[in-house]
């Protein structure tokens, strides 16, 4: 599975390196995921997502069903 969140579609960025002398390297900043199950007493099932936890902040906010609603929307989820 790819390093991108489900829910809010931050990915991997790329940047640099910078040593003392100011020499530069390519690195990447991965985002920082895990992998959590969330259950849905609507449709009554759990829902396993790789989520940013920023973007656990969200849904802890305003709630699993809304918070999958706007990644719908969004084109993040299917």
């Amino acid at each position: 599975m790819s390093k991108i969140c489900q829910i809010t579609g931050k990915k991997s960025m790329v940047g640099n390196n910078v040593s003392h002398s100011l020499n530069r390297t390519k690195r990447r900043f991965n985002a920082n995921l895990i992998k959590k199950r969330f259950y849905i007493p609507e449709e009554d099932r759990w829902v396993t997502l790789k989520i940013s936890t920023s973007a656990l902040k969200t849904i802890n906010k305003i709630g699993i069903q809304a918070a999958l609603k706007d990644a719908k929307l969004k084109g993040f989820i299917k």
